[in-house]
């Protein structure tokens, strides 16, 4: 199923959106895959550039 996203907020320009990847290690003795997850530290895994606006607070002077 695919992501809801806001469409105004840009993809991160590091991970095109992508902000978590598996590494793959080599193999483990029992013929398992060792992976590593790794996450973009531009975007710190969000996937985009900028956080949202603050949200505006009703009554609010």
């Amino acid at each position: 199923m695919p992501e809801k996203h806001a469409q105004d907020m840009p993809s991160c320009g590091d991970c095109d959106g992508f902000p978590t990847v598996a590494i793959t290690t080599g193999t483990n003795a029992d013929g398992s895959r060792a992976t590593l997850t790794v996450t973009c530290p531009a975007c710190k895994g969000t996937g985009h550039t900028m956080a949202p606006g603050p949200a505006h607070a009703k009554g609010a002077a």
